[in-house]
Order: structure tokens, then C-alpha cells, then sequence
């Protein structure tokens, strides 16, 4: 069974940045397409980025589009997300995804349990 354990979350300032890691076990990552979502508390979930399993296809939702980064290093079955002028409004739990073909519709396969990123003074 695919697991899928998110880190990297925690309280940054207005203004500042992260980097979420993903660290992938269960099966061949090599082989999977990721993707980047957040929910915000009474919110849908919302779709960030995806990212095909050879880095070749990368696609931004508007909402961090120019300020957002997914890349992944498959020998280390991990996809990260780095984001950049952090906003209040991207507080949120964060989660990664996995899906058997890249896509950029929401109807990923497997999922993380999401850490939190609080943005805040």
C-alpha cells in the first residue's frame, strides 16, 4: 500500500517561504505523477500544483502561480513544494498526492495526511 507522510509545515510570517517535502514508500514513485493540494478550515479542498514522474510536465494553479516551485527527486521518492511570499490566506493543511498518470484534475489516488502551515505576525 502506497504511503504517503508530508513534512515541513509549521508557523511562518507574512512574506516569508517554505519548502514542504513528501516522502513516498509502498511502491515505485518513479512511476507517479504528484500533486500538491491544501484545505483551508471551511474551505474546499484546493489544487496548487502536479508534476509529471520525469519532471517533463509541471502545471501552477492560479493561486500560487509565480510563487510556488514542485519539483521531486525520484532517487529519494520525495516531491517538494516551496512557496514564497507567504500570505494569511495560504494558511492551510497542506497534503501531497499521488496518481498513476499525470493529471490536472483533482482525482488523485493516494494520499498523505497533510501538515499545517499557519501563516501569521
Amino acid at each position: 500500500q502506497l504511503q504517503l507522510l508530508e513534512s515541513g509545515g509549521g508557523f511562518v510570517q507574512p512574506g516569508g517561504s517554505l519548502r514542504l517535502s513528501c516522502v513516498v514508500s509502498g511502491g515505485d514513485f518513479g512511476t507517479l505523477a504528484m500533486g500538491w493540494f491544501r484545505q483551508a478550515p471551511g474551505k474546499e479542498r484546493e489544487f496548487l500544483a502536479a508534476i509529471s514522474w520525469a519532471s517533463d510536465n509541471t502545471y501552477y494553479f492560479d493561486s500560487v502561480r509565480g510563487r510556488s516551485t514542485i519539483s521531486r527527486d525520484n532517487p529519494k521518492n520525495t516531491v517538494y513544494f516551496e512557496m514564497t511570499r507567504l500570505k494569511p490566506e495560504d494558511t492551510a493543511v497542506y497534503y501531497c498526492a499521488a496518481a498513476s498518470y499525470y493529471r490536472v484534475t483533482p482525482d488523485y489516488d493516494y494520499w498523505g495526511q497533510g501538515t499545517q502551515v499557519t501563516v501569521s505576525s
